[in-house]
């Protein structure tokens, strides 16, 4: 799983794709509705290879949450972001137990499962990476 081009956008719903820079940011699309858009340089693009959640010892890769996720629901779609408070807590503290439930949010709960939702469903999710691990050690 790379997540190296998935972008999330502050103030913009859903995931997008890095599709070409530009001189004043980048073009992306949409995972939702394949649609095309700038996105400049003055509003705040992560890449989601570069988040991290909160845990009470290290911050754990967002990949990595993920595929226990993907784990989790053997490849299916995990709980929606509009449940309630006790259901997305309850969800979390089975995907990581460890999680840190100072600093995270449940408003971080509903974006990680959005987004989790929305990258399976464009099948971008797999356990590649841990395989290839397994077989080296």
């Amino acid at each position: 799983m790379d997540l190296n081009g998935i972008l999330a956008i502050t103030g913009k719903p859903g995931l997008y794709k890095l599709i070409s820079q530009t001189k004043s940011g980048a073009l992306v699309e949409s995972l939702v509705d394949k649609r095309r858009m700038p996105a400049f340089s003055n509003e705040r693009i992560s890449s989601l290879k570069d988040i991290t959640m909160f845990t009470n010892d290290d911050d754990i890769p967002l990949q990595e949450v993920f595929q226990s996720i993907f784990r989790l629901e053997n490849g299916g779609d995990c709980i929606s972001h509009k449940s309630d408070e006790k259901e997305l807590k309850a969800y979390m503290e089975k995907v990581l137990p460890e999680y840190d439930r100072d600093r995270v949010h449940t408003s971080d709960m509903k974006k990680l499962f959005s987004w989790y939702n929305i990258l399976n469903a464009n099948k971008l999710i797999d356990l590649e990476e841990e395989k290839q691990e397994s077989q080296e050690n």
